[in-house]
């Protein structure tokens, strides 16, 4: 695919050494890889996610400057490697070059992808400036192809764009997807004049449409047409579980949050949730119990996720966490979900002047995540912030 005029073609033979474009590509998948796993979780913090981005941002500039050569390359890693991440590329090379053509093959090679691929374009339109994205969002809402009016919504979420009168329709868009998108974008815009549509949307046929209809009624200052569809998710819904409580004790007062939590955390089928999510309940009498579960092969993982939401540390400069789960037994061997929390050494680093006193407090993604989301909650009048934007941060890092 020719995107280029030899003219153009020919500015850009300085920056066209096949192998170093090929590093460049290969480097940005990995980047864009690890930056989506890690963006809401409780492991790094917005400098690590910055550093990351910085090094994103130098691959994709060598990529631009590339231009066919970095086009063609790009492609060719995705013909072997149909992966969201190689798709992410596609995405914002062709935004970046506002390239009718590569959005189009870009749009193409989405669709096999499902939900991961639009998700992997959504990563690229949320890295493109919005003026580069201007001329084809519209176009998208207004398109035929649901992953389209997906996407566009996307774009006007990333940027926090509202979209006036046209949220409605886009609540009742006939794909689930769509409305999905729609019912979050609701919700970060704080538009209580849908609130009928995002009330409707608590009843779909889909988990994942009623958990973000639930989450969208919450920031609408609606958390008691949420609750009940939330405590159904609870059990009906597994994997959505974590989610679930997770908005569920932000929207519930602190003595009715316990005395809930205490319901759930009682009851086999849903003991790990309860467990991940105990350091939301912000009281630290609980890190004798936590500790204590931290012993359990099979809540162990849980006990550290909510160690991390209880205390706001960086758990990297402690030797608290392990990541090969045989130094905490045999029993522990055959879990594969890591860094595990040693109950001995947390037990040691708590009583070592009770922890956190001496370690300088760190926000993880997460942590800014819950912020954001708890600082909307209070305050009705605010947009959700974007917890997820990157921070600039200085070259020499």
């Amino acid at each position: 695919m020719r995107l280029f005029t030899s003219t153009e073609k020919s500015m850009q033979r300085i920056a066209t050494i096949p192998a170093i474009i090929e590093q460049h590509v290969e480097d940005a998948a990995f980047l864009w890889h690890r930056r989506a796993r890690e963006i809401d979780g409780p492991v790094m913090g917005a400098f690590d996610i910055g550093r990351i981005d910085q090094r994103l941002d130098a691959n994709l500039d060598g990529l631009f400057a590339a231009g066919q050569a970095g086009w063609d390359l790009a492609t060719a890693r995705f013909a072997d490697y149909q992966e969201p991440p190689e798709l992410f590329l596609l995405g914002a090379l062709a935004f970046e070059w506002q390239s009718a053509p590569a959005i189009k093959f870009a749009l193409e090679s989405a669709g096999p992808l499902g939900k991961p691929g639009l998700s992997a374009l959504s990563g690229a339109v949320a890295r493109s400036s919005p003026d580069r994205l201007k001329p084809f969002v519209a176009r998208w809402l207004d398109s035929a192809v649901a992953m389209e009016r997906a996407l566009g919504i996307g774009a006007l979420h990333h940027h926090g764009v509202n979209p006036g009168p046209r949220l409605t329709e886009l609540l009742t868009d006939r794909d689930a997807e769509v409305r999905r998108r729609a019912l979050r974008l609701a919700g970060a815009r704080r538009r209580r004049d849908v609130i009928a549509e995002v009330a409707a949307c608590l009843e779909a046929h889909s988990a994942e449409e009623r958990l973000e209809a639930a989450v969208a009624a919450c920031l609408l200052s609606e958390a008691r047409l949420a609750h009940p569809v939330l405590d159904k998710m609870l059990v009906g819904n597994p994997e959505l579980a974590g989610a679930v409580m997770e908005i569920r004790l932000l929207t519930t007062p602190s003595i009715a949050a316990r005395s809930w939590w205490q319901q759930i955390v009682a009851s086999a089928a849903t003991r790990e949730t309860a467990v991940a999510a105990s350091g939301l309940l912000g009281d630290m009498a609980i890190m004798p119990w936590l500790i204590e579960r931290m012993q359990s092969p099979e809540l162990a993982y849980a006990a550290g996720l909510a160690l991390r939401d209880l205390i706001e540390i960086d758990f990297n400069d402690t030797d608290v966490f392990v990541t090969d789960p045989a130094k905490l037994g045999p029993e522990f061997e055959t879990i594969e979900a890591t860094p595990l929390p040693s109950a001995s050494q947390a037990q040691a680093w708590w009583d070592n002047g009770r922890g956190p006193a001496r370690f300088d407090n760190f926000q993880s993604m997460r942590r800014l995540k819950l912020d954001a989301m708890k600082d909307a909650l209070v305050n009705p009048e605010i947009a959700l912030a974007n917890w997820r934007r990157s921070r600039p941060i200085p070259a020499w890092m």
